[in-house]
């Protein structure tokens, strides 16, 4: 177990664990029904959610936060949150995409408080790459996650939503409580962005 699965379930008393001896049963296994069970005091349930969840809400928080450590506190953070107020969960989104809309406030948050990557910054600087230190193979790859490092937090949140989560254009308006027309502004934006940051590393792409 990981400090970050410890720090969920030690905020769920031992004693809720399946309350009246219920179990949850394969019926009982969509997100809905979990947070359901979450909100009678399931333990259980809320570690099923955790362990669906955590990959996507973790990789997020690092996207934008750049930092491990304070990723995996985002995470937590998030869980423990709906174990203390299940009814946080909005059912007029999907959990998914809720969780993610939570991870990212959350992230933001974290990001105002640090005075060496302001909100707006543009990305963390990277080492320079040569093509020679690189197989062939593997230099689109690298070309692509070092691109990707050099967006801005709000062009890079919205290329690793739509292109690696296969979010919508709702879904993305959703979690991050922006209209959809300026979603796809933003997304116009920075596949432009990332073009040209890919053409500079000798790659040619048909994003825009």
């Amino acid at each position: 177990m990981t400090s970050v699965d410890s720090r969920v379930l030690s905020a769920a008393p031992a004693a809720n664990w399946t309350p009246c001896g219920r179990t949850i049963s394969s019926d009982d296994t969509s997100d809905e029904a979990l947070i359901a069970r979450v909100a009678e005091g399931d333990r259980r349930a809320l570690a099923r959610l955790f362990v669906r969840h955590q990959q996507r809400v973790y990789r997020l928080a690092l996207r934008l936060v750049s930092n491990n450590a304070t990723a995996e506190d985002i995470v937590s953070d998030v869980f423990i949150d709906l174990w203390r107020h299940p009814a946080s969960f909005e059912r007029r989104a999907q959990f998914p995409t809720w969780v993610m809309a939570a991870a990212r406030n959350k992230a933001l948050a974290a990001m105002r408080g640090r005075i060496d990557q302001p909100l707006e910054d543009p990305a963390v600087a990277t080492p320079a790459i040569s093509a020679e230190d690189i197989s062939d193979a593997n230099w689109r790859s690298t070309a692509l996650r070092t691109c990707l490092g050099q967006l801005s937090v709000t062009h890079r949140e919205i290329v690793d939503l739509v292109y690696y989560y296969k979010k919508s254009v709702d879904e993305v308006s959703a979690i991050l409580g922006v209209p959809p027309a300026t979603v796809k502004t933003r997304m116009y934006y920075a596949r432009k962005r990332l073009a040209e940051l890919l053409k500079a590393f000798g790659v040619e792409t048909p994003l825009c």
